[in-house]
């Protein structure tokens, strides 16, 4: 029997297109003759999880990630496929663990211990992990921090080191011995002083002591001498007080007197106050003298008479 051309191209093709398909899912990570088992987990965030990402167990891969959906409150559910001949226990708790420094992602199995095995549909405990480079930062933050310190250190050193800087250390370390000795010098001169002059001061002590002493047996009497002080201070300026105030009386009654007198007309300011003919008379004699530069003004002719040439006895008409 011979076949013809066109079935042998529809079978090469359909194998073609079997083949394309089962290298398409193999290279997705795809079980074709398999059975597996349909899980879920629900993540608040997924960076760096992608389709077909292992899941692992222990390191050893046993499904794979096959989609990610995003929820209405934000979440990611996402479906894992584990091949069936594993069992995964229902209180498993699928881990989103970095897998490397570049940020990939996978999903690790921490298996537990219940004797119910998870079914399709199941949704597991889900738990995200810090991914290296979270874990890494307080280390490099603290790094920073010692490079920082480390560096202010070296600088330090290189002061400390610079010629100059150690000229005005062995500068200043010869001053300060030179001051140590002139210490130590005047240390020995104060000792030697105060052994010469140990009985002095001891005298000088003994003295103190008694006058203490003295000042503390005659303690009572120096307080009534005290008293008598505050008393005869305490008279002295009442008395001075008194005095002031009675001279101060006197002079306001000798005042209230002259005023008196004033105004009854006594004495001649009181006359020259009180009469009124003395201020008309004044009064008349301004009015008068008023009158008199008026006219000074307005006819100086009348009151002075100056000629060059003989003329002066011409009266002014």
């Amino acid at each position: 029997m011979k076949i013809k051309n066109e079935t042998k191209v529809g079978v090469l093709a359909a194998a073609a297109i079997a083949l394309l398909i089962i290298g398409y899912n193999f290279l997705k990570g795809n079980s074709i003759f398999s059975s597996e088992t349909v899980l879920y987990a629900k993540y608040t965030q997924v960076d760096g999880l992608t389709v077909s990402k292992p899941v692992l167990v222990n390191g050893f891969q046993i499904g794979r990630v096959d989609k990610l959906e995003l929820q209405p409150d934000g979440t990611i559910m996402v479906t894992v496929k584990i091949k069936s001949e594993y069992a995964i226990p229902k209180n498993t708790i699928a881990r989103l663990e970095s897998t490397d420094l570049l940020g990939g992602k996978a999903i690790v199995m921490v298996l537990g211990n219940s004797t119910e095995i998870a079914e399709d549909g199941y949704v597991l405990n889900a738990n995200v992990e810090k991914s290296l480079m979270e874990s890494v930062q307080p280390v490099q933050k603290k790094a920073e921090l010692i490079i920082t310190k480390m560096d202010s250190i070296l600088t330090s050193v290189n002061s400390i080191l610079n010629p100059n800087f150690q000229k005005s250390v062995d500068k200043s370390f010869t001053s300060i011995a030179a001051t140590l000795g002139s210490l130590e010098s005047t240390s020995k001169k104060v000792d030697a002083l105060v052994g010469s002059e140990s009985a002095k001061l001891s005298g000088i002590l003994s003295n103190v002591e008694a006058i203490t002493a003295n000042f503390k047996s005659n303690g009572a009497k120096i307080d009534a001498v005290l008293t008598n002080l505050n008393t005869v201070s305490d008279k002295v300026a009442a008395i001075n007080f008194k005095e002031t105030i009675d001279k101060a009386n006197a002079a306001m009654s000798d005042l209230q007197a002259s005023m008196a007198d004033l105004k009854a007309g006594k004495g001649s300011l009181g006359k020259l106050l009180n009469d009124e003919e003395l201020y008309n008379n004044l009064s008349n004699a301004s009015k008068n003298l008023d009158a008199l530069m008026i006219d000074l003004k307005a006819n100086p002719k009348r009151y002075v008479h100056f000629s060059v040439f003989g003329g002066g006895n011409k009266k002014d008409k």
